[in-house]
């Protein structure tokens, strides 16, 4: 992982291979750039001339954009460079009216990927809100250096956590000199100098530890995300889970293919039927002796989706080792709250599951008999994600949490509604329902409050069974919360986060999110179960 450390040392003095400042567009319509708060002392290295220079250069300060110049004597760096921040505030020097901590978050990350191939940067850019902004650059930075290298034959992995594997082998034989230079070209920025930041000021101090833990527990979640199906199954994942709960001191818990049977798991079991790797159910669970809530987790974990019987068309297959997104966000997310040590208890709860076509795949037509008892008509085997969630929601309900959360790549519907940015938050509760969004606004992640209408539960009906696993087409992402909806029990306040969109990125990284997996609702999670330790939900 990459590291990073806090300091007060001057920009122009600091020996670095690259220094990294902010500009934001002109509010006067210019076209110059205007230097943010912590690069004064490189604008003095440039005689005051560093805004017509960058002009010069095309740079516009506009959000994500960088632009790399040679330094001029006065500065011990030999590169300096400018990341874009959009529209600048009012008074940025002032403290509490400075940039978003969004905004600072996407730059840093943006200076971290375009200083791909460096050893040590340094970054200058406005913390003048102090420890908010210090933690926003310090997560950004290190979310931006993320590179999944465990199949390029590269010795260089520090900067992802380790995915299980078990069969595909990678980096056999000697490395050329060729070889070991591209590996160097390519290796995420190493070290991380975050100037402005107070080391000694325990606010800062901890902002840091804190985007640390955050940024390792998203890169978790992205190598599992990243890592091809072959490799990461419904055991494997369990034993990552396992290695992972002895590492932090968690409590974990599998029920194989024959514990979950005997259980009548009949939605996990009736999914993963059609595999030669069986399914499994993880609980994984974290507690505090001074905790007064606890925050239940539960995360979809198709480990591959071909659609079943009810194949996926061509073109549709390539990306569906993503469909595990969910459980991988609630693993690391109860990783990470043991980690923070926050007073809050947090379970976890893996529906792992591949959905394979065979002689022995749930066809089209079949009705499985849940966990809860319920009885479930399946329309579309393609429609398995709400099968898995809703055996592990109406288990999770049984230990009466306080509140629940599902995480899911569950439909194409969301996509369609909000787009590959925006996660969409569902719930049978307004109040919470608006908590959950407030929260992932706080985290830095976007999403958007979608309802549940009571008159399209009715297109579930079913002539065999107590619901079909199917509905009105129109809506389908609505649908499949009311779906889900039905198997939580108890009166429970309940979230469903459809990340159908975010959790995968299939085109170029931006800001600090890389292509591939992106490890979408984490820092959300976190955030819920600090805000449920702190009191301040419900």
């Amino acid at each position: 992982m990459t590291a990073l450390t806090l300091s007060t040392s001057s920009a122009a003095t600091t020996r670095v291979d690259a220094i990294v400042i902010g500009i934001a567009k002109s509010a006067d319509g210019s076209g110059t750039p205007v230097i943010a708060p912590g690069a004064e002392t490189v604008d003095q290295a440039f005689d005051g001339r560093l805004a017509s220079v960058l002009e010069t250069l095309g740079a516009s300060g506009g959000e994500g954009e960088t632009t790399k110049l040679p330094a001029p004597d006065g500065l011990k760096a030999p590169l300096v460079l400018a990341v874009g921040l959009g529209s600048a505030p009012a008074d940025p020097a002032v403290e509490g009216d400075g940039y978003a901590p969004e905004t600072l978050r996407r730059a840093a990350g943006a200076a971290a990927r375009a200083l791909t191939g460096t050893r040590k940067a340094a970054f200058a850019l406005p913390v003048t809100d102090g420890a908010e902004a210090v933690a926003a650059v310090a997560e950004g930075a290190l979310l931006g250096a993320y590179s999944f290298t465990a199949y390029r034959g590269t010795e260089n992995t520090e900067n992802t956590a380790k995915a299980p594997k078990s069969g595909a082998k990678a980096g056999k034989g000697g490395k050329s000199a060729k070889d070991s230079a591209r590996d160097e070209a390519n290796a995420p920025l190493a070290e991380v100098t975050l100037l402005g930041g107070k080391p000694r000021d325990k606010a800062h101090k901890a902002a840091v530890e804190r985007a640390a833990v955050l940024a390792e527990e998203v890169a978790r979640a992205r190598d599992l995300i990243n890592t091809p199906p072959n490799d990461l199954h419904p055991a494997s994942f369990a034993t990552h889970a396992q290695n992972a709960a002895k590492e932090h001191g968690l409590k974990v818990e599998v029920l194989d293919e024959k514990a979950l049977a005997k259980g009548g798991y009949g939605g996990i079991l009736g999914v993963g039927q059609g595999s030669g790797r069986p399914p499994r159910l993880v609980r994984l669970s974290y507690t505090h002796a001074k905790a007064a809530k606890t925050l239940a987790l539960v995360g979809k974990g198709i480990t591959y989706d071909s659609g079943g019987i009810s194949l996926k068309p061509a073109g549709h297959n390539e990306t569906m080792k993503c469909d595990m997104s969910g459980a991988a966000a609630v693993f690391s997310a109860v990783v990470a709250a043991a980690r923070l040590g926050l007073k809050v208890n947090v379970t976890g709860w893996l529906a792992l599951a591949e959905n394979m076509p065979s002689g022995d795949a749930m066809r089209p037509g079949d009705v499985l008999t849940m966990y809860s008892g319920k009885t479930v008509e399946v329309l579309n085997t393609d429609a398995e994600g709400r099968l898995v969630l809703a055996d592990a929601l109406t288990r999770a309900c049984e230990e009466s949490p306080d509140a629940l959360v599902d995480v899911a790549t569950l439909t194409g519907a969301m996509v369609l509604a909000l787009g590959n940015r925006t996660f969409g938050v569902m719930s049978n509760d307004d109040a919470f329902r608006a908590e959950v969004h407030e929260t992932a606004d706080q985290a830095g992640e976007q999403s958007w409050e979608m309802p549940l209408p009571p008159e399209l539960r009715k297109g579930m009906d079913s002539s065999v069974a107590d619901i079909a696993n199917m509905g009105e087409r129109m809506g389908g992402g609505l649908v499949a919360g009311l779906f889900l909806q039905e198997f939580v029990t108890d009166g429970t306040p309940w979230a469903h986060l459809d990340i159908a969109g975010p959790a995968f990125n299939e085109a170029g990284p931006f800001g600090y999110t890389p292509k591939g997996g992106t490890g979408s609702a984490v820092r959300t999670l976190v955030r819920l179960a600090e805000r449920t330790a702190d009191g301040e939900l419900g």
